[in-house]
């Protein structure tokens, strides 16, 4: 039986995006599986991606590296992007992760603990994370990659994406020899010159689009669906939900859905989001609850036990993303463990 709300996860889908991006970049894709795969499970995605060739994979946190790291066997490599942090030098040992060196004190760090294989950050722009290219430092043992990362990559037009890539092609110069990553999802969009050695996609990956928007090459990976617990009849002029948002202007029929904010559905998705149920898209009405949303179901036959869905094929995720005010990336992400990930491939 399927639970009350449910993430399914398209590991096919999810294959194919990244054969889709390699064939566009024209260079390796190396995944990056942080954020447990941006809410979607990193272990069996990273599976099977390697299943299709990765073998190289980017996470943010330590303490992802060293469950990937379980995950996954020996074979990978692992990069950690917040880099050799103080004091845990000896877990990215430990779990053979490779830091992405970010500051003169984390290379400091890494080398008083013995160094290795690791990469290096260029900041290009982003003014996050990485060197200045003035500050940057001499090539140094167990160097293996170098990369930046792009600012504005899901805007084509913008003309800082060329700046930071010439930047960045400049600083690599420095660094003969290692492998050179700088696209990411929208930058492997760019063009061929913004490839360089290796991509680094996350979000086209699990199915959002590289400019904020649905992309025909970009499957759907992703379907959150949820159970409906009740039908009922509301009069006109009466209201549903907290604060009285939501006045029927009509004689409605209402389903109660069990999918709220505790599992990851933001309040932003009303009132303009939808739900696809019954082969229609239909409209979130009322505040989302803590447990339960409410779809508007007039005229469609729609019973306790059916379900909606709140994004997948039938509601792209950069569209539910779009209609809640914010990104696919934060839809993803917000997933909450309650909601049980269910694999198909």
């Amino acid at each position: 039986m399927p639970s009350p709300a449910e993430l399914t996860v398209d590991l096919s889908a999810l294959a194919a995006n990244f054969r889709t991006l390699e064939a566009i970049g024209g260079v390796p894709v190396h995944p990056v599986v942080k954020a447990d795969s941006y809410g979607l499970g990193a272990a069996p995605c990273a599976r099977r991606l390697m299943a299709e060739g990765a073998r190289t994979f980017f996470v943010a946190r330590t303490s992802e590296g060293e469950t990937l790291r379980r995950a996954l066997g020996d074979a990978p490599a692992i990069y950690v992007l917040d880099g050799c942090v103080a004091g845990r030098a000896g877990r990215l040992r430990a779990a053979a992760l490779q830091p992405v060196i970010n500051t003169a004190a984390q290379l400091s760090e890494w080398r008083y603990a013995g160094g290795g294989p690791c990469g290096l950050q260029i900041d290009t722009g982003m003014n996050r994370l990485g060197f200045r290219p003035e500050e940057a430092p001499e090539p140094f043992e167990g160097l293996e990659l170098v990369l930046s990362h792009l600012a504005c990559a899901d805007d084509p037009a913008e003309p800082m994406n060329a700046r930071q890539r010439d930047a960045f092609a400049a600083a690599a110069q420095r660094y003969p020899g290692t492998t050179r990553s700088f696209a990411n999802s929208g930058g492997v969009f760019l063009g061929r010159d913004y490839a360089f050695d290796a991509l680094r996609p996350g979000i086209c990956l699990y199915g959002g689009g590289p400019e904020g928007r649905p992309d025909p090459r970009i499957r759907p990976v992703a379907t959150l669906t949820a159970e409906v617990l009740q039908v009922r009849d509301v009069p006109a002029g009466e209201t549903v939900g907290y604060s009285r948002t939501f006045t029927a202007g009509r004689p409605s029929r209402i389903a109660t859905c069990a999918a709220g904010y505790a599992d990851g559905v933001l309040r932003s998705y009303s009132p303009a989001g939808q739900a696809f149920v019954a082969g229609e898209l239909r409209p979130i009405v009322g505040r989302v609850s803590m447990d339960a949303c409410a779809v508007d179901v007039t005229g469609l036959e729609v019973g306790v036990g059916d379900r909606v869905e709140l994004f997948g094929p039938n509601r792209m995720l950069d569209d539910a993303a779009t209609a809640a005010d914010t990104i696919a990336y934060e839809l993803l992400s917000a997933i909450t463990a309650r909601v049980p990930r269910v694999y198909r491939d």
